[in-house]
């Protein structure tokens, strides 16, 4: 059974080139050119992939990332003309799984498409729930209990979390957590890992004394466990 790919983008050209290439890829590929036609247009062809451009009439791709992760995992990659760091980190953090800026070079992109679909089919455990004292990180429904409590958290920050929940005590790179959460070669700036750190503390700091989200200062971030015991 095909994929299904949604494309968002009001440049005809592009959004052909896309459809060609998606189809010879095994895509069935739905082109939308106006963003305030886009989430309608999820929802009628539930697409296993979604690219998307964030300069778009009706309603910009920040925006539809942002209303599409309220709802779904579905792997979204944005494309844009827009190459400067704080786009692409603002992309990543409204939930977008890859950042790719025009012009792009179509074994590039479909090699991006790739990986990102890679890790949405699932090559982790069968459940992917861990519990501590006072927080519950299910991965499975993407919520985070804390304190009893569910916490709005954005897809990237769960993921981020259960990363090195799943392996406590254990030292990771910000290289490391780009490659293995993100899970594609970054563009060279790993402030966005700091950004998502930054504010899953401000969810967690203080809740528990039997585990933290600890800092070793010039390697990167831990999980560290203080109790010895998991749940």
């Amino acid at each position: 059974m095909s994929k299904r790919a949604l494309v968002v983008e009001d440049d005809a050209n592009i959004a052909e080139l896309l459809r060609l290439y998606l189809g010879r890829d095994g895509f069935e590929v739905m082109l939308v050119s106006d963003g305030a036609r886009a989430e309608k247009s999820f929802d009628l062809f539930t697409p296993d992939l979604v690219l998307l451009d964030i300069m778009l009439p009706g309603k910009d791709g920040w925006q539809i990332c942002r209303d599409l992760r309220k709802k779904s995992a579905v792997p979204i990659i944005m494309l844009t003309a827009k190459g400067e760091t704080a786009d692409k980190v603002s992309g990543l953090e409204m939930g977008a799984d890859d950042y790719v800026t025009k012009p792009f070079e179509v074994k590039e992109l479909l090699a991006r498409i790739h990986a990102v679909m890679r890790r949405s089919d699932g090559e982790g455990p069968v459940e992917k729930k861990l519990t501590f004292d006072k927080l519950v990180i299910n991965l499975d429904s993407y919520e985070l209990i804390v304190d009893g409590k569910k916490v709005d958290t954005p897809p990237k920050e769960m993921e981020l979390l259960y990363h090195l929940a799943s392996s406590p005590n254990r030292v990771f790179t910000r290289n490391q957590l780009l490659d293995e959460v993100w899970g594609f070669d970054y563009f060279g700036d790993s402030r966005t890992v700091d950004v998502h750190i930054k504010r899953l503390r401000e969810k967690l700091e203080g809740v528990s004394d039997k585990w933290s989200l600890k800092t070793v200062w010039g390697v990167g971030y831990k999980f560290e466990l203080l109790s010895g015991e998991n749940g």
